[in-house]
């Protein structure tokens, strides 16, 4: 029995075990079908990316290779054009010289910046792409391009323009890094030829309005050599003259810039030219802050001696000389910056109102210093020996060998005018003087100030200016017959009517100025240029 049962045992752990490795052998051939299977997808995936990559590749090499071809070709073909396009080509001659007819030029022109502009000098300078377009058929071509950008040395070889500026004083091409020129050659002929050029140009002033005045600086272009029969210039239609948007100009505004076509006669023949004008504005506000504004207030300031009493001359006096001097310094500092022209420009005759002005009010005292004021300022305070009174010395202070006349020289009073000037109103005139006297005196110089008599005014201004010495006299033996000579100077009818009529006739003539100047409209007009032959 146990010999059977262990049989049986071993039978079942055999059959176990047969399963356990089928089993495993079943999820190993599972495990290995599955890896089979990824290899063969990664394995399509490696070919299929290699193939395309490899597909790519040689569409970029194949790409390449043609382009490398196409531009070789290209080249040869630009190569070739040029060979032939040069070939037999005369750089001297016009392209429609042997045809009998003139090469047309048209011009524009881009401005970059613009100054500055020198009202010494009279010129301006300024900074342009400077195009010019023609035809010439000679370089006509036929190939795959549409247009060849040509190096600038080409320009040695082939017939250019001989354009220069009649009115130029200095001008050059850019250089920096390479020479700022363009080239560029279409298909049937047409060249542009471009190049950044700085100018400095000559530009005639009229400064009679200056600082309120408006310029034309004129830019005129031409053929050295060449006249009417071989080339004739235009512009470009449409708008020839362009600017850079944001474009200042640092003392003017931009007006307008017309333009225009025309022959002019020299010696040589009849030659076509181009002309544009700069209409300019030139800003005012920098004069009306430094010049005008310090000119008016200075003036204004002269007037400050209207209001200062006549005995105040050396105040006066100086006053007057400080506001000339100074607008000397102001009208020399304005006219550094001016040439040096035979005619007055509006700022001179701003100037010269406002020196007429201070003069004025110097010879104004003058006036009144000679005619009106008839005593210094001071008081004078003269006695006669009868009115001075004196009290008798007590007895024990004269001493036995004083007499008389010594006595009287001892106590003999000065009444000089510090003294009188302590003893004005309020207080006693001497100590020697009774209180009730010295009242009757102190009113006395109040009543006694200087007058003036009722004159017409246009009377006391023809005596000024023919300088009346008998009105002058008259005066003085009027004022020496009053009493003591109290005179303390008053105000000055001459003063009182400066008082009014300097600023009004000041403002009068500020308000004709500035109407004259400021709405006047200057027409700018044509000019031809100076018949100069070469």
């Amino acid at each position: 029995m146990v010999t059977m049962h262990s049989s049986i045992l071993s039978v079942f752990y055999i059959q176990f075990l047969y399963l356990d490795v089928v089993q495993s052998f079943n999820v190993l051939s599972m495990f290995s079908a599955k890896l089979n299977a990824d290899n063969v997808m990664t394995m399509d995936e490696d070919f299929n990316k290699n193939h395309w990559t490899n597909n790519r590749r040689a569409k970029i090499a194949h790409h390449y290779l043609k382009d490398k071809k196409k531009h070789d070709v290209i080249g040869k073909n630009i190569t070739l054009v040029l060979n032939n396009l040069l070939k037999n080509y005369q750089s001297s001659e016009p392209p429609n010289y042997r045809k009998g007819e003139p090469t047309i030029i048209k011009t524009n022109m881009l401005i970059r910046s613009m100054g500055p502009i020198s009202e010494v000098d009279m010129d301006y300078s300024m900074d342009c792409y400077f195009r010019q377009y023609w035809r010439d058929s000679r370089l006509s071509f036929m190939g795959p391009i549409n247009n060849l950008s040509l190096s600038i040395k080409m320009l040695e070889k082939i017939w250019r323009p001989d354009t220069y500026i009649l009115n130029g004083k200095q001008s050059y091409v850019h250089t920096i890094t390479v020479p700022n020129k363009l080239l560029r050659i279409n298909q049937d002929g047409d060249i542009l030829y471009s190049m950044r050029l700085t100018i400095k140009a000559n530009c005639p002033m009229s400064l009679r309005n200056f600082p309120m005045d408006r310029q034309s600086c004129p830019l005129i272009l031409g053929s050295y050599a060449y006249p009417i029969e071989k080339l004739v210039y235009h512009w470009t239609p449409g708008k020839s003259i362009t600017f850079v948007p944001g474009m200042t100009i640092s003392q003017f505004d931009f007006i307008s810039s017309p333009k225009r076509n025309f022959t002019f006669k020299k010696r040589e023949g009849e030659f076509s030219l181009l002309q544009v004008n700069f209409n300019l504005k030139r800003h005012t506000g920098y004069f009306v802050i430094q010049i005008y504004v310090p000119c008016v207030l200075i003036v204004v300031l002269s007037w400050v001696s209207f209001w200062i009493h006549r005995e105040a001359t050396s105040d006066r006096i100086g006053l007057g000389i400080t506001s000339v001097l100074t607008l000397s310094t102001i009208s020399l500092d304005s006219r550094t910056d001016l040439p040096k022209v035979r005619y007055a420009t509006a700022l001179d005759w701003f100037l010269l109102m406002s020196f007429f002005y201070c003069i004025a009010t110097i010879l104004e005292f003058a006036a009144v210093h000679y005619f009106t004021k008839t005593g210094s300022g001071e008081i004078p305070f003269l006695v006669s020996s009868d009115e001075i009174r004196v009290h008798p010395k007590p007895k024990s202070y004269l001493s036995e060998d004083d007499d008389d006349d010594d006595v009287q020289s001892r106590f003999k009073v000065d009444y000089s005018v510090c003294s009188v000037l302590e003893d004005l109103p309020g207080r006693r005139i001497s100590n020697f003087m009774p209180e009730d006297e010295s009242q009757s005196r102190t009113s006395t110089m109040e009543r006694h100030t200087q007058t003036e008599h009722k004159i017409p005014i246009w009377k006391l201004v023809t005596y000024c200016l023919v300088a009346n010495e008998k009105y002058r006299k008259k005066r003085e033996q009027e004022v020496s017959r009053e009493g003591y000579q109290f005179h303390i100077n008053s105000v000055s009818r001459i003063d009182r009517v400066s008082r009014i009529l300097f600023p009004a006739s000041f403002g009068f003539l500020n308000l004709l100025y500035w109407i004259t100047y400021v709405t006047y409209q200057e027409t700018f007009v044509w000019k031809d240029p100076a018949a100069v032959s070469h």
